[in-house]
């Protein structure tokens, strides 16, 4: 569309003479106009977040993205032979997955049809996600529909996906970068794309509900058991935790009633008692629920896969972000359920653990479980400079993350305690090296700030003694746009290093073998070396049988992630008195 046609249609569509525009279109438009004060004839450049913000998106979707990123492969290989590309964006219009041609990447990161474009409507203007976020429906944005001229070849294809608490909690997009003209054109798409988010989000519910009774229906019995188009999840009591955003539609069309609270008796004639005979044994066409309006669906349930169990919670159970901090490790369970509980109070934080073991990611874990809308801000305690902490005194409310506290200087710590006197709307949470703390350096400061920062302290666990180890390898490949896997050489090399760096070096080593490796399955010579720096030589009061814990008792893994003999570590176990396996 020409800029004179642009200017033409905005007139019409401010004076609501638009002719054949969506109502939603139009709407959109006159937002972008009236709200947003953009201009449709400017051609404007994608939008692209910093790689520091796209990797703090991606950190907060993380959960999400896994979950979705075997359908959406799926979904792309239906869908590139056209020359799509297929982009996950989060509530805020982030795109924090994608899936593209790479021989086209230059056209796709101008057009913003790459990871990290920001497509909320307030900047891209109408499009394909930003209207899909503001109406929470799927849309297609087809050329001149676009608000934004630099955006008018495009035709993009949006649904959204919600979480299981009925809140939008990403948008699933395909577009192309050059389509043919009819609108029309798009329908196969908007038909794969609302299917592949009915399927996250079904996948999302199963694996946020594994210990509560999922039941799924169908208006189809040859559909229920493959395909099934809602569910819910149920407690002991009947009441509905979770839902698939088809269950809304199924249970309540008109929208007005609220599903997630209520029990499911009061929307079919069922309870909890008669779930079992809805499970696999009886043929689907036999399992018909009855809904109170009167309208039938077929049913299908799955029983809970394990028992509940009390404190400490399992980390995917917590809150936000703080799913991501760990895998199936009790000590890291135990941290993560003590810092949900303190996340929300004013408790000041002081987070203790060697370099790389993930301080600053839970800090932000805790602000992000804040009040919203509130700014994080940052200082280095060992380049402090006035004028620095004089602009968080002038700033808004917010989190203050103090970053290694024990390199205050005698000047440092008098700012920071007249910056805390002043201001009683920070946050405050401290981080400092596991080193420092062992070496008595916090008797350096001053004990009237000391106590002001370590109002809980949480001792964070270095790499080597996580039990996690595998989970945490796999979490960081699927950062990786390509699909690979590690051989069980390379898995039990990476496994048997010392990670003086911790999770900050294991990420690293990776990321370089992504880089290196020529097809799917990163092997030993893909690797970098193990780190030869002083700091990776053994440390002989190193806790031996948190070692042992973290390796399952496997000595020799024990004595590969020292350099040292199996033998030694048999010496220092007895020494201990640690005599045999626990």
């Amino acid at each position: 569309m020409r800029d004179t046609e642009h200017v033409s249609e905005i007139d019409r569509v401010l004076k609501g003479q638009e002719t054949g525009r969506d109502e939603l279109v139009s709407e959109s438009w006159r937002r972008c106009v009236q709200t947003y004060g953009m201009d449709p004839t400017r051609p404007e450049p994608a939008h692209i977040v910093t790689e520091q913000q796209l990797r703090e998106h991606q950190e907060q979707s993380e959960r999400l993205i896994a979950t979705a990123r075997s359908g959406l492969r799926t979904l792309f290989k239906q869908v590139a032979g056209q020359n799509y590309v297929l982009l996950l964006a989060d509530a805020k219009g982030i795109c924090v997955d994608f899936f593209g041609d790479p021989r086209f990447e230059e056209d796709l990161r101008r057009a913003g049809l790459y990871l990290g474009s920001d497509w909320s409507e307030d900047l891209a203007g109408t499009c394909g996600v930003g209207s899909c976020i503001v109406t929470g429906e799927a849309v297609t944005i087809h050329q001149g529909d676009h608000f934004g001229l630099s955006h008018t070849p495009l035709s993009c294809t949006s649904a959204p996906i919600f979480d299981t608490g009925g809140n939008l909690a990403a948008v699933l997009d395909v577009s192309l970068l050059r389509s043919p003209s009819p609108k029309s054109t798009q329908n196969l798409a908007m038909n794969l794309v609302k299917a592949s988010a009915r399927r996250v989000e079904m996948a999302n519910l199963m694996a946020m509900t594994r210990r509560e009774w999922v039941l799924r229906f169908s208006t189809s019995a040859e559909f229920l058991e493959v395909d099934p188009e809602a569910a819910v999840a149920l407690d002991d009591s009947g009441h509905i935790t979770g839902m698939t955003h088809g269950a809304l539609e199924c249970l309540a069309p008109s929208g007005a009633a609220e599903l997630i609270g209520t029990r499911i008796d009061q929307h079919m004639d069922l309870n909890i008692d008669d779930l079992p005979d809805l499970m696999r044994g009886r043929p689907p066409e036999e399992r018909v629920l009855r809904l109170r309006d009167g309208r039938g669906l077929y049913g299908h349930a799955i029983a809970p896969q394990s028992a509940r169990v009390s404190r400490p919670q399992a980390i995917g159970a917590l809150s936000g972000p703080l799913r991501n901090f760990g895998g199936p490790d009790p000590a890291l369970a135990q941290i993560a359920a003590k810092v949900d509980r303190l996340a929300p109070t004013q408790v000041p934080l002081l987070l203790v653990g060697e370099t790389g073991t993930g301080k600053e990611y839970l800090a932000r874990a805790v602000h992000v479980l804040g009040p919203s809308n509130r700014a994080f801000h940052t200082l280095c305690c060992s380049a402090l400079r006035k004028e620095k902490v004089d602009g968080i005194a002038e700033g808004g409310a917010g989190t203050l993350f103090l970053r290694g506290i024990e390199d205050l200087d005698d000047e440092g710590q008098a700012l920071i305690l007249a910056l805390l006197e002043t201001r009683n709307d920070l946050r405050i949470i401290a981080s400092a090296r596991r080193e420092a703390a062992d070496s008595g350096t916090f008797e350096a400061i001053r004990p009237e700030l000391y106590f002001r920062l370590a109002g809980s302290v949480i001792s964070i666990p270095p790499l080597r003694h996580r039990k996690d180890f595998d989970w945490l390898v796999d979490r960081l490949l699927r950062r990786s746009p390509k699909d690979v896997r590690l051989s069980p050489a390379a898995r039990a090399e990476l496994g048997s290093r010392q990670w003086p760096g911790n999770i900050r070096e294991l990420a690293t080593a990776l990321e370089i073998a992504m880089a290196l490796v020529e097809g799917s399955v990163i092997d030993l010579p893909d690797l970098p070396p193990p780190s030869g720096s002083i700091h990776s030589k053994t440390d002989p009061d190193d806790d031996l049988e948190a070692l042992l814990d973290a390796c399952s008792w496997n000595m020799s893994l024990v004595a590969r992630r020292l350099g040292v003999n199996r033998s030694t570590i048999l010496r220092r176990m007895r020494k201990a008195g640690l005599s045999g396996k626990r």
